[in-house]
C-alpha cells in the first residue's frame, strides 16, 4: 500500500475548555473523494480547516503527502500550496478583476511570471466554464459564478488536494447545480477531494467514502451505498431519518 496523501492520527482540537475534535483517525488515499457529513456543530468544518493549518490542533498528528503539519512555517507553506481550499463564502477581492484575483497569489507568493500566471488563470476559468468573465469584477457575477471563480483560484496553485468547506451552502438553490458540476468534473479527473457538504445526492454519486461526524467524533465511515442504505450506527440512522423527513 502506498502512503496515504492525508493521514490524521489521534487528532484533538480545543477552543478553551471546549473540545471540538476528539481522537480523530482518518487516512485518505491519493485520488479518493471523501465527503464529511454531520449536523451543525459536529466538527466537520473544524476538521477540514485543520488539514491545511487554518485551525491549529493541540494534540495528534496530521501529515499531507508525508509532510507533517507542525510549527515549521516551511512545512505549512508547502502543505497550503498542495491543498487548495474553497470556502462557503467566496473571499474574492472586490477591487480586483476576476483574472487579477486568480493571478495574485501565483505572482506574488510563488513568483510565477505574469504571462504564465495569466495563461494558467484563463485556462482554469475556461475549465470551470466562465472564461468570458475574466475582466469583470466580483460584484458583476452571480453567486454560482463567484464560487466557480473561487474554485479556479484554488486550482491556480496546481494543488494535489482540494478541500471544500460547504461550498454551496451560501448559494441560491438554482446556483448550486453549476458549482456541483464543476466539483464532479474535478472528481472525474482524479483530483483528491475532501468535501464538507449537505448535498446528499452529490455525496451518494461522487464520494468513494462518507465520514459521518457528531459532537467532534467520527461516528461512522463507509462507502456511500452502505452508509445511506444500511448504516451501522444508531446515531447515523437518526441523522438520515431526519434528512428524509425534511
Amino acid at each position: 500500500m502506498s502512503e496515504p496523501i492525508i493521514s490524521v492520527k489521534a487528532l484533538e482540537k480545543y477552543y478553551g475548555n471546549f473540545q471540538a475534535l476528539k481522537n480523530i483517525d482518518l487516512t485518505i488515499a491519493n485520488g479518493e473523494i471523501v465527503v464529511i457529513l454531520g449536523p451543525s456543530g459536529s466538527g466537520k468544518s473544524t476538521l477540514i480547516r485543520c488539514l491545511n493549518g487554518l485551525e491549529e490542533h493541540q494534540k495528534g498528528e496530521i501529515k499531507v503527502a508525508g509532510i507533517p503539519l507542525d510549527n515549521h512555517q516551511e512545512n505549512l507553506h508547502r502543505i497550503r500550496k498542495m491543498a487548495g481550499m474553497v470556502f462557503q463564502h467566496f473571499n474574492l477581492f472586490p477591487h480586483l478583476t476576476i483574472i487579477e484575483n486568480l493571478t495574485l497569489a501565483p505572482e506574488i507568493v510563488h513568483g510565477v511570471k505574469s504571462s504564465k500566471a495569466r495563461e494558467l488563470a484563463l485556462s482554469l476559468l475556461e475549465r470551470v466554464k466562465i472564461g468570458e468573465q475574466a475582466d469583470k469584477y466580483p460584484a458583476q457575477l452571480s453567486g454560482g459564478q463567484k464560487q466557480r471563480v473561487a474554485i479556479a483560484r484554488a486550482l491556480c496553485n496546481e494543488p494535489k488536494i482540494m478541500l471544500f468547506d460547504e461550498p454551496t451552502s451560501a448559494l441560491d438553490p438554482e446556483m448550486v447545480g453549476e458549482v456541483l458540476e464543476v466539483m464532479k468534473d474535478l472528481a472525474k479527473q482524479g483530483m483528491t477531494m475532501v468535501c464538507v457538504t449537505h448535498e446528499m445526492d452529490f455525496a451518494r454519486q461522487v464520494a468513494n467514502r462518507i465520514v459521518f461526524m457528531d459532537e467532534g467524533e467520527i461516528v461512522e465511515m463507509n462507502d456511500p451505498a452502505s452508509f445511506f442504505d444500511n448504516p451501522k450506527e444508531e446515531r447515523t440512522r437518526q441523522f438520515l431519518g431526519l434528512l428524509r423527513r425534511t
